[in-house]
Parts: structure tokens; C-alpha cells; sequence
């Protein structure tokens, strides 16, 4: 069986509590292959250094595009992106652009580490 994709997202006042929760996570993480964006994904990796992550660029470079693009194309299978509704982002049109396709291609997704433990338990848990 393939390894599921996931997309691992978080803004900048929000990386520590991602870092946090994939260490967490780790055990499921490992299962699967992992795509971030430059610094969320580096950070993972010093951490958890078992976990198999592509990294993009940073989120001003295009990467959320590019995770965007492979969600269109049927190459991410979840979507976790820890938001900060509290600070302004000057790429916000690309970073409102992904939930709206993870709506449209039905993934799952958690905009925060709640949610992101109840998505995470019940993937896993249909796996």
C-alpha cells in the first residue's frame, strides 16, 4: 500500500505548536511522506529527524501554490495548516486558496492542533 501524503503548514507564530504536535505525532507521521513549506518543514526535521519530508520554499516563494498544485492533482491526501487569525500575512489570497481546495477535492484538513489530533486519529485509525 502507498504512503499517504500530508501537507504540513504553519505560520510563523504558530511553528513552535506545529513543531510540538509532530513530534507528538510522530509514530503516525512516519507513515507517511510529508510535504511542507522551507522553514515549517526545516524545523520538523531538526526535531524528528525519522520523518520523510519534502520541503518547498518559503510561504512568500510560492510554496503554497505549490502545495495548492499538488492537492489539484490528487498528490495530498490531508491538509494540516496551523493559522495565526491574529496577525496579517501579505500573501493571505494564496493562503485563503487552500482551504478552498481542500474543500473542493474533499481531503481532510485542521487549521489548528485540535482539530489536527481528531483528523490525525481518525485517518490513522481507517488506515
Amino acid at each position: 500500500m502507498a504512503k499517504s501524503r500530508i501537507a504540513l503548514i504553519a505560520h510563523d507564530q504558530m511553528k513552535d505548536r506545529m513543531i510540538e504536535w509532530a513530534e507528538k505525532h510522530r509514530a503516525q507521521l512516519v507513515q507517511c511522506d510529508i510535504v511542507s513549506t522551507g522553514t515549517t518543514g526545516g524545523r520538523i526535521i531538526e526535531r524528528c529527524p525519522e520523518l520523510q519530508i519534502t520541503r518547498m520554499k518559503s510561504d512568500p516563494l510560492g510554496s503554497d501554490q505549490k502545495i495548492g498544485a499538488l492537492i489539484a492533482e490528487g498528490r495530498v491526501d490531508g491538509l494540516v495548516f496551523f493559522v495565526d487569525p491574529l496577525s496579517p500575512h501579505p500573501h493571505d489570497v494564496d493562503v485563503k486558496a487552500l482551504p478552498r481546495l481542500a474543500l473542493v477535492y474533499n481531503i481532510p484538513m485542521a487549521y489548528n492542533p485540535s482539530t489536527a489530533e481528531l483528523v490525525v486519529a481518525g485517518y490513522m485509525a481507517t488506515r
